[in-house]
């Protein structure tokens, strides 16, 4: 499994970090010929779940905290109790400014963005009809009740996994800024980035 995928274009934009399907979703190769044979699996898994896994090829049992599942059900075809939905974090990062914190709730049909400090407009697909997400239904009325039930389901995730607590990048010093759950939404903007502006002949 790779880390990502990348964006060349896409919505305008380059690199990765962002809930669209061109970063987010990538595909997870597996081969263990003693334990399953070749085939093709459309649920979707999350590098969470690689961890378990290796666990329990190794007969081990997975750590409660984990919060991911063991893979190897589905490698063998076996019917299993399988996540519907699927949590996206990222945190904003000194090093890329240009990507604000997100989270995302990816579901078999709709996903749901909520972003964190000046992007304001969340972000809701309908990715059966718009599986390039270009049509953010949340631009227009008539969707508000399943974009509160998409929020709620996924305050609920991050309250339960403690995912509320956002961790800005550590500076050169190793101090990491630490978002309030119940503090404002906005990113904090640390003094020391503003500069005095400079006498034009200077």
């Amino acid at each position: 499994m790779g880390d990502n995928g990348f964006m060349f274009g896409e919505h305008g934009l380059i690199d990765k970090r962002t809930a669209y399907e061109e970063s987010m979703r990538v595909p997870m190769l597996m081969r263990c010929p003693g334990m399953f044979g070749p085939g093709v699996v459309n649920s979707v898994v999350a590098n969470i779940d690689i961890a378990p896994t290796l666990l329990a090829a190794a007969g081990l049992q997975a750590p409660a905290y984990m919060a991911g599942s063991n893979m190897l059900p589905l490698a063998k075809g076996e019917q299993t109790p399988w996540r519907e939905e699927l949590l996206y974090e990222y945190y904003w990062e000194r090093n890329f400014p240009q990507t604000p914190t997100v989270h995302a709730l990816r579901g078999d049909r709709y996903k749901y963005m909520h972003f964190y400090g000046v992007w304001d407009l969340d972000e809701l697909y309908d990715l059966a009809a718009d599986p390039h997400e270009n049509d953010n239904l949340l631009a227009r009325p008539g969707h508000e009740e399943l974009a509160q039930r998409l929020s709620a389901r996924l305050f609920e995730i991050l309250e339960k996994t403690d995912g509320m607590r956002i961790p800005l990048s550590p500076d050169a010093g190793g101090r990491a800024e630490l978002r309030d759950p119940g503090g404002p939404a906005n990113a904090a903007f640390p003094p020391r980035f503003l500069r005095p502006p400079r006498e034009p002949w200077k």
